[in-house]
């Protein structure tokens, strides 16, 4: 039979907020593959396919997440933590991809990234502004935050180098800014990784942080 303390956390409604606005967010993720992805292949760019395997990331972040909603302080860490792994890897799909489509000789088309990348934005704008009531609630939240703040630095990053590749005539500037996706993903991943160990240290420090 389950104790006041359990049935408190699975009541609490709060949990139940956090895991509908994880739902949404994890769909509007969903749909930001697809879309950067597609057109990523179509358009030939190193920077909208790194924009696909972050969300994709992300996604699996969500997902995670989920599973962490009422659950205990060391459960967070943990699921923050395998957050943090998967964006690394990301981040090395990416890098192993940046090196192909160097020597593959990549022709991206800058209009389809500039349109893109601000579609993008504006539904991570739409990500950022659920998550905010709620990034203050857990390590696994504040890592969902850290992600989407992510691809707005990403997104920003596709229109400008969008433009140069219009200008210039160069697949030069997409692949400069995979290697910068590259460099936030890692930096996000890292942080998610020291914020998931912080939790867990302060979880063995006070026993009453794991319940």
């Amino acid at each position: 039979m389950p104790n006041d303390e359990e049935t408190e956390i699975r009541l609490d409604a709060r949990n139940a907020e956090e895991r509908r606005t994880l739902w949404w967010v994890l769909g509007i993720n969903f749909t930001q593959v697809l879309v950067a992805g597609a057109v990523g292949v179509l358009a030939d760019s190193t920077g909208l396919l790194g924009a696909a395997l972050d969300n994709l990331g992300d996604a699996a972040v969500y997902a995670v997440s989920i599973y962490a909603v009422g659950r205990t302080v060391v459960a967070k860490a943990r699921a923050a933590n395998l957050s943090g792994i998967l964006l690394n890897l990301v981040a090395l799909g990416l890098l192993v991809e940046i090196f192909r489509r160097f020597f593959a000789a990549a022709e991206p088309i800058g209009l389809a990234m500039i349109v893109t990348a601000l579609v993008n934005a504006a539904t991570n704008l739409l990500v950022l502004r659920l998550l905010r009531a709620h990034r203050a609630h857990g390590v696994h939240l504040k890592a969902s935050w850290i992600f989407t703040t992510n691809d707005m630095v990403v997104n920003v990053g596709i229109v400008l180098s969008g433009v140069l590749v219009m200008l210039l005539k160069s697949p030069i500037p997409d692949l400069l800014i995979g290697i910068v996706v590259v460099g936030i993903v890692f930096k996000g991943g890292w942080e998610i990784l020291g914020d998931a160990r912080e939790a867990r240290e302060a979880a063995g420090r006070d026993p009453k942080e794991g319940k």
